[in-house]
């Protein structure tokens, strides 16, 4: 892949250094997210913070937020914490950005409301009608989409930084026809069952077994 034609890929400073390695092999320009004083120290590099992806194909038009209508701690910081599906827009909707949303409602993507604030960290998008979560309130709202097909996997097994857990949607991230995860994923107890619902759709997973599955706060690709 040619580096000038290649899109740009937000990450966190704190993401391990073979990912970063990799994503630049391929030819992304990458955007480390800093340490910041826009949210507190466990989420501020956190990519999902500040951009959503609006699409879930190879490539996707990255929505851009602005910090000022962020507060510094949850749900206030969530303001743009979004999944983007093909025909769906999924947040709780009491606490998304009023510019997100009107890019959604441009898009033509239904609203779907669910209690989680962080939706994208607890959501792996695998395409655009698969995603694969741990959260219960996600995965009792999208089974009543029929074209909406959604694994469930165990809560935890990811580490985030001043927390017990972190999320897997998190720590991943889809990139052209690849989902990659920040970390080893073979050692999450649901690996067999994440692995084939991703290659089953026609995709591959990347991961880096030297690091532990850490949630970084996504991987957003163009």
């Amino acid at each position: 892949m040619n580096i000038n034609n290649a899109g740009k890929i937000y990450i966190s400073e704190n993401s391990n250094p073979q990912i970063r390695e990799y994503l630049t092999h391929k030819g992304f320009n990458l955007r480390l997210i800093a340490a910041n004083e826009i949210t507190y120290l466990a989420v501020c590099t956190h990519a999902d913070i500040l951009f959503c992806r609006m699409g879930a194909g190879q490539t996707a038009e990255i929505f851009e937020g602005d910090p000022c209508e962020l507060g510094f701690n949850y749900p206030y910081n969530v303001k743009f914490n979004a999944v983007c599906l093909d025909r769906y827009f999924i947040h709780n909707l009491k606490y998304t950005s009023p510019a997100l949303l009107e890019r959604a409602r441009s898009m033509g993507l239904e609203l779907v409301n669910v209690k989680q604030g962080y939706t994208k960290c607890n959501t792996v998008v695998v395409d655009g009608s698969s995603i694969i979560t741990a959260d219960e309130g996600i995965l009792k709202v999208v089974k009543n989409y029929s074209d909406i097909d959604a694994l469930q996997i165990r809560q935890g097994f990811v580490e985030l930084r001043g927390f017990e857990y972190g999320f897997l949607g998190g720590a991943s991230g889809r990139v052209r026809d690849e989902i990659v995860f920040n970390g080893d994923l073979s050692a999450h107890p649901n690996f067999e069952e994440i692995r084939d619902f991703i290659e089953i759709r026609g995709l591959s997973v990347k991961y880096f077994p030297e690091y532990h599955l850490e949630d970084i706060g996504s991987i957003i690709a163009e």
